[in-house]
């Protein structure tokens, strides 16, 4: 074999693949890059939520202190009414004159007046006992006389807990006559000096303006909010309350107060928010900060989109590298796979690799080649030789004439020369020297199908002659496939089965028909008789070896069977069709090309 010229690629100086990997892996460091920019994305995110949490948490705690303080002051104003000597008196004493209890109101009033002018953000003042006794804001008011204000939350919560104080929940104060305010109400609980007991309470209802002031003058983001919960859940103020409480608005409380920890986030889609929590330990109540996600993360996007840009450029300039890298790496791989593809196909002349490196691929090309060399060769040694086998099969098939045919024809010959059929004579040596003649003349593994029609047609002649009156025979074949080409010897075998298996031993005269059609992309030869037919058994061993006939000429029907699978493949060949006692089809199927090797 020429040897090639040797043509170096950029890897190709390297003794190992091996080596040549490890510079193309060497890229992956960029790669690196990647997974640094997608940890810190991560990072960045994280922080953000951190800060948030931070910032929300020292807001959320001044508001939260700020509403301590608010609620300390307002103590300190109730403790002052509630431990006066003048409010205990009035509601307790019995022994008071209307003129002192006039002028004790009076003085009381007084302290209500300089309170809610001192302070917008108080609805109502009252000073309650359990005996009916009560005084209200500025002595105009009264109580609301359907309502038992004793049974109110807030009256009995500052009787029963432990400082004898307590503040509620918001919700609409209907003690007094005539006004239904929401409110939150700072309760005290009020003591007679007489017996010892708490039997009243002192309570100032406080509106949202002073909460709402707080709260909203503590900015979280442009959508963010704050609202507050006491320690049951039940909301103490929230911005948009009327809407919660219509059923329009929805807030996650249940989770709020479920969460163990300082801060919840929730999925909801671009919706979601991050809510931080702060509990009072003064009054239980727990203020929550409200913050959208998506705001948060508004800031942070310029950063991110960075991020991705660099990523991608980066990204890019790895694909062009690696790419390159890859190619010149693989391309002897790459010529390595293209000559085994021509191999697979059969095409050996054209799949020598050729020899670029001096690593292990350019070992396994070399390898390959000194292969794909010895492979063609033993090809066509082989090729060569079925050739010269099947050559001699022919000739063998050709020498089997089976004697005792000959015998017979030629006593045939004799009797009816003894008999003076002289024209009977000449006309069976005719055929009988035309039959010799087509067998030893053409040494051709194939013929037209014509001449293999010619072939049967001079041995039916004879046949014909021999047995006078019991036989019958017609030959219809479609000009258009005369000119096909079939391995010889192929109905002669099914003809001579049908006569001395079929038609033989039948009492009546016996007809043969021989049709030759295309079919699709098939050409169909049927051998039809009607004899005594074979049963389901002899079917099933027809192309047995066992089953071959002594009396045909030695070619026999598995032999047939074999030649044609042999040389057309195995989805051609011989079928059958027989009934006992009405007859057999054989037909012979060959592709309509007749077969790709062309040997004349």
């Amino acid at each position: 074999m020429k040897e090639r010229e040797r043509e170096r690629t950029v890897f190709g100086r390297f003794r190992t693949i091996q080596s040549a990997m490890m510079l193309s892996f060497s890229i992956l460091v960029v790669i690196a890059v990647l997974i640094f920019l997608l940890i810190a994305l991560n990072f960045t995110r994280k922080t953000i939520y951190e800060n948030s949490i931070n910032y929300t948490s020292q807001i959320i705690s001044q508001v939260n202190y700020d509403i301590d303080s608010y609620i300390e002051y307002m103590e300190n104003i109730s403790w002052v009414i509630a431990n006066s000597s003048d409010v205990p008196r009035y509601l307790f004493d019995e022994k008071q004159t209307n003129e002192e209890r006039e002028e004790e109101k009076e003085r009381i009033l007084s302290q209500f007046d300089t309170i809610m002018e001192s302070r917008q953000d108080i609805y109502n003042v009252a000073a309650v006992a359990n005996n009916g006794r009560a005084i209200v804001s500025n002595g105009n008011e009264e109580l609301n006389e359907f309502v038992d204000i004793r049974n109110q939350s807030w009256y009995q919560a500052a009787l029963t807990s432990k400082r004898g104080i307590a503040v509620s929940s918001s919700h609409v104060q209907n003690a007094i006559m005539s006004s239904y305010k929401w409110v939150i109400t700072l309760s005290r609980a009020l003591e007679n000096n007489q017996t010892g007991e708490r039997e009243g309470v002192f309570f100032i209802d406080l509106n949202y303006s002073a909460i709402s002031d707080l709260c909203n003058n503590n900015s979280i983001g442009r959508r963010g909010y704050i609202f507050i919960l006491d320690e049951n859940g039940n909301l103490i103020y929230h911005p948009k309350q009327q809407l919660i409480y219509g059923g329009l608005k929805e807030e996650k409380i249940d989770q709020v107060m479920e969460c163990k920890e300082e801060y919840l986030i929730t999925d909801e889609g671009d919706e979601s928010k991050l809510y931080t929590m702060s509990k009072s330990n003064k009054t239980g109540w727990t203020v929550v900060g409200t913050a959208y996600i998506s705001e948060l993360m508004r800031n942070n996007r310029q950063a991110q989109m960075l991020y991705f840009l660099a990523a991608a450029v980066i990204l890019l300039g790895v694909i062009l590298i690696s790419s390159f890298i890859s190619r010149e790496i693989t391309k002897p791989i790459r010529r390595l796979r293209d000559s085994m593809s021509m191999v697979e196909r059969g095409n050996f002349e054209k799949a020598n690799v050729d020899v670029t490196t001096n690593n292990e691929i350019g070992s396994l090309s070399k390898s390959f080649n000194v292969m794909t060399e010895k492979i063609h060769a033993l090809m066509e040694q082989n090729v060569y030789e079925q050739k010269q086998k099947r050559k001699s099969e022919l000739r063998a098939l050709q020498a089997q004439i089976n004697p005792h045919f000959l015998y017979n024809t030629l006593d045939s010959i004799i009797w009816m020369s003894e008999a003076g059929k002289n024209d009977e004579v000449v006309l069976m040596t005719s055929a009988l020297a035309r039959l010799f003649r087509q067998i030893i003349s053409n040494d051709k593994e194939r013929i037209r199908i014509a001449e293999e029609m010619e072939y049967v047609r001079s041995y039916l002649t004879i046949q014909k002659m021999r047995y006078q009156d019991k036989l019958e025979y017609s030959i219809d074949v479609d000009e258009r496939i005369l000119d096909v080409k079939i391995i010889k010897f192929v109905l002669q075998p099914l003809v001579e089965n049908a006569i001395y298996h079929g038609l033989k031993y039948k009492e009546s005269k016996g007809n043969l028909d021989i049709r030759g059609y295309r079919k699709g992309s098939r050409i169909c030869l049927t051998v039809a008789d009607d004899g005594a037919g074979m049963d389901e058994e002899e079917l099933r061993h027809i192309f047995d070896e066992k089953q071959k006939i002594h009396k045909s000429n030695g070619v026999g029907v598995p032999n047939v069977q074999k030649r044609i699978q042999l040389y057309y493949g195995a989805e051609y060949g011989i079928s059958y069709i027989s009934r006992k006692g009405e007859g057999t089809v054989a037909t012979v199927t060959i592709p309509f090309d007749g077969g790709a090797n062309d040997e004349g």
